[in-house]
């Protein structure tokens, strides 16, 4: 049982490291998608959605590629004592990647559904692009915004492709649950520990889905709320 609690933890800090990570350069990314029209924002687009489309075990030799111990990005980030190579920061990067889509799109729907007229009324108001951002975009655009975080740690929860393609699975340091299943399934007398293995990553992805829901729900009734009061 301490084994199943370590991985648990393991799984859970990967998780949210990972979508803490994303989600400011989900924020960035769904802002410029939402925002602005440009030549190549369709390959911009196509970018930010490849890793939920690519084969994960691509996109883990990808992140080998350019964070492993000898790839450039790798021996950079090492200079400061942070090492991504078969180490659990390098489960969580690729945890953060791969739930980095399922983040842009809701947030880029709820800046899209901001009126550009409130903007032009905050601009002739006085308000400045920081100042709109913080009191307008941020309050209307939560409800996506804390969807895609759920939805993006849920999805970071059960990642394997990339994870063991990237670090290996290495008990105590990179085998989360997803892999911690994998490894057990080769063992002839491990089913037992697989169906609790499973029961609980079923758990909690469940858990972290209904969530979502009711935290979008009763924000988006407080918003309701907030806008039929001012008006």
């Amino acid at each position: 049982m301490t084994d199943i609690a370590g991985i648990v933890l393991l799984t859970l800090k990967v998780g949210l490291v990972g979508v803490g990570f994303a989600l400011p350069l989900a924020f960035f990314l769904g802002f410029v998608l939402a925002r602005y029209s440009f030549r190549g924002k369709a390959v911009l687009s196509a970018l930010v959605m490849l890793p939920l489309v690519l084969p994960p075990v691509v996109t883990g030799l990808v992140l080998l590629d350019l964070f492993g111990p000898m790839a450039p990005l790798g021996r950079f980030f090492a200079q400061f004592g942070l090492q991504f190579g078969f180490r659990w920061t390098g489960a969580a990067l690729a945890a953060g990647l791969v739930a980095l889509p399922l983040m842009v799109r809701p947030i880029r729907l709820g800046l899209e559904g901001v009126d550009p007229g409130l903007h032009e009324a905050l601009a002739v108001a006085g308000h400045g692009f920081w100042s709109r951002l913080w009191r307008l975009d941020l309050p209307l655009a939560m409800p996506g915004i804390l969807a895609g975080l759920i939805m993006g740690f849920a999805k970071a929860l059960g990642e394997f492709g990339a994870t063991i393609t990237f670090v290996a699975s290495i008990p105590g340091e990179t085998r989360t649950l997803s892999l911690a299943i994998f490894s057990t399934l080769q063992s002839a007398n491990g089913m037992e520990m697989v169906y609790i293995l499973a029961a609980i990553s079923v758990t909690l992805s469940v858990v972290a889905v209904i969530a979502s829901e009711v935290l979008v729900a009763r924000l988006a009734v407080r918003l309701t709320g907030r806008e039929t009061s001012r008006a």
